[in-house]
């Protein structure tokens, strides 16, 4: 359905499938590959129309995800936005390319520079100021109190502590085969050529991908020596294999630095076990008790079955058995499984 609906969350709580379908016509944007884009003016025409006015609510503690993409951040995000106190913006990169119009790695809304860390000297006065009042508009216009924003923020840590400094972090951590799996269906599934230009999960053209290798994983140890070997990469599970043990290091880090900021989900769990790890996860994250929304939680949170190995290239394959190790998964040798204790993290 529209806006990610299903009809549990329609039928469990219609006033919040109406939020919802607000969050997704009028504040998200669309990006590359999604339909619709021709809604684009107008959300940014709304986004320059909240920038003049005063902020219409404040913004506290705002909960971002970090990790890599089809870790289930779209499934999780869905259930919290379930809950009666949480506004749910999926992936509104318009509205962080209104604030920051360097920050299009995918290159959905141009082909200038872009970069893929955006750090503290990113947030000025007027970016700090933009982002409060456009999510205060937003949170005053779907009567919410608390923003969850599933952008990129993997890599944007210190710009969004800069602009939010009470913004609490979800780490999602899922199976690295698994992940790797699913973002080489997802970019055979949704990937386009239209004569010269290939445009898939990698973005226009590959840009992202250049941009993860050049800006990431050249300051990465781990790919130390080996980025014209990532460069010439052209296998999609190679490179998610790349992507995800990047994020998983670098959120392993922002853990071991902010642990009152981050807090961990592990996919297989939160799937396994929904009612227990979503009381967890309301507890840490400051949401207020809502037994319906656990309810909703349990009826669509199912397990999911293991994606086969498979042998990445020589360039990533140490470091991404390394990185499954160190979260307790299988490395693909026969080691330590899902219910294991994840080790210390790797070095970054």
């Amino acid at each position: 359905m529209i806006a990610q609906l299903n009809r549990p969350y329609v039928v469990m709580r219609p006033w919040k499938a109406v939020t919802r379908l607000a969050s997704y016509g009028l504040f998200e944007g669309r990006a590359l590959l999604q339909p619709g884009r021709f809604v684009n003016p107008l959300v940014f025409g709304l986004y320059a129309l909240a920038r003049r006015l005063p902020r219409l609510r404040a913004v506290e503690r705002p909960l971002f995800f970090i990790g890599t993409g089809r870790s289930g951040s779209t499934i999780l995000g869905l259930v919290l936005s379930f809950h009666r106190d949480v506004g749910f913006l999926n992936e509104p990169k318009a509205l962080w390319h209104a604030l920051l119009p360097d920050e299009d790695v995918i290159g959905s809304f141009g082909s200038g520079p872009a970069r893929y860390r955006l750090d503290e000297r990113h947030a000025s006065p007027e970016v700090i100021e933009g982002a409060h009042r456009i999510a205060g508009f937003y949170l005053a216009a779907t009567g919410a109190r608390r923003l969850l924003d599933k952008t990129e923020a993997t890599f944007r840590v210190p710009l969004l502590r800069r602009v939010f400094p009470d913004a609490r972090f979800l780490l999602l951590v899922r199976n690295g085969w698994d992940v790797c799996r699913s973002i080489d269906a997802w970019s055979r599934a949704h990937g386009m050529t239209d004569g010269d230009e290939r445009v898939d999960w990698w973005g226009r053209n590959d840009r992202k991908w250049r941009l993860l290798v050049d800006q990431v994983a050249a300051e990465s140890p781990a790919f130390a020596g080996r980025l014209d070997e990532l460069r010439g990469m052209t296998s999609q599970l190679d490179r998610a294999a790349v992507e995800w043990t990047l994020a998983m290091r670098e959120g392993l880090a922002w853990r071991e630095r902010l642990p009152e900021a981050v807090t961990t989900v592990r996919f297989e769990t939160l799937c396994a076990e929904p009612e227990a790890e979503l009381r967890r996860l309301a507890r840490e994250c400051g949401l207020r008790e809502d037994g319906r929304f656990i309810d909703y939680g349990k009826r669509v949170l199912r397990p999911l079955p293991a994606r086969a190995a498979f042998e990445p290239h020589p360039a990533v394959a140490r470091a991404f058995r390394e990185t499954l190790r160190a979260l307790g998964y299988p490395d693909g040798d026969g080691a330590a499984g899902p219910g294991t204790t994840p080790a210390s993290s790797p070095p970054v």
